[in-house]
């Protein structure tokens, strides 16, 4: 019998919790900035991407806390992301998870450079690791495949394809390409980052790849069902947002009811995934379910 999710949440999440804290205490630099990075640290959020990394290593039978440093890493390119993306030239928005964002309470210029600070710290952290956790060749690795993640290639570019998609009818392949670069990569970097730091073989790591990527749409198509069926209180931001702001969404191009179906199909082509690894992921199924599941 595996752990319960809400233990093992409970465990890691608070060690995080300490991480990061214990991170920006200790830097070096003015105040405000560091109050504005722990500002947007602090908001609360599920830390889907670390639990996603810690229940990878248990996975493997791995020890978690092996992966906190990568986590943390993964926690911060987020919060920046989320800064970025709130500001008035993104996004526009003045309320994150049901209190102000970054650049309302600090200014435009300090949330910038909070969001720039976390970003670089990121992979500070990585380095960070203890040698006994994590050779140079394996730390080299995280980096990488968080550089790749977050870039470009990544999170970068799939933001930067919503900004272009602003306004226009996109096709379900566009629609996807976005999601699964500005949100389904970042996830995916947290359930291969567990395998790295495991030192998983290649067609495990393909596997829990796969897993990621239907997960990372599932995620993303429960998120636009969220802004048209939940409520402030519980998503955090105003209801119909993403509507208001004429983007294209999962319910727009598939009917609500195609955009649930959908979703259910990713939910159980990723559980195929985690099958086909032969691993413990007991863990890793009951955060599929949650974010099936999730009301904010």
């Amino acid at each position: 019998m595996h752990q319960s999710l809400d233990s093992f949440s409970e465990h890691y999440k608070q060690m995080l919790e300490n991480q990061l804290k214990d991170n920006i205490s200790k830097l070096n630099s003015p105040d405000e900035i560091k109050q504005s990075m722990l500002y947007s640290l602090e908001a609360g959020g599920k830390r889907i991407r670390p639990l996603l990394l810690f229940a990878a290593m248990a996975a493997f039978g791995e020890n978690p806390a092996k992966g906190l440093w990568t986590a943390a890493a993964i926690e911060m390119v987020h919060t920046y992301s989320l800064i970025h993306d709130d500001l008035p030239s993104m996004d526009d928005d003045d309320l994150r998870r049901g209190k102000p964002t970054n650049h309302k309470v600090f200014g435009e210029a300090l949330a910038i450079l909070a969001g720039d600070a976390l970003l670089t710290y990121s992979f500070q952290s990585i380095t960070e690791t203890p040698q006994e956790y994590a050779s140079a060749d394996v730390k080299l690795a995280l980096i990488m495949e968080l550089s790749k993640a977050s870039g470009a290639e990544g999170m970068v570019g799939g933001q930067a394809a919503d900004i272009k998609g602003e306004g226009k009818h996109l096709s379900l392949e566009e629609l996807e390409y976005i999601h699964l670069h500005k949100t389904g990569r970042l996830l995916e970097c947290s359930v291969i980052s567990g395998a790295i730091l495991a030192k998983a073989s290649e067609d495990t790591i393909k596997a829990l790849s796969d897993f990621a990527y239907h997960l990372g749409l599932a995620f993303q198509i429960r998120d636009d069902i969220l802004d048209l069926e939940g409520t402030e209180e519980e998503i955090g931001k105003p209801i119909g947002s993403d509507e208001s702001k004429n983007k294209s969404t999962y319910p727009s191009l598939l009917t609500m009811e195609g955009a649930k179906k959908a979703l259910s199909n990713h939910i159980r082509a990723a559980k195929e995934k985690l099958i086909e690894t032969g691993l413990n992921t007991g863990l890793l199924e009951s955060i599929t379910d949650l974010i099936a599941q999730r009301s904010h």
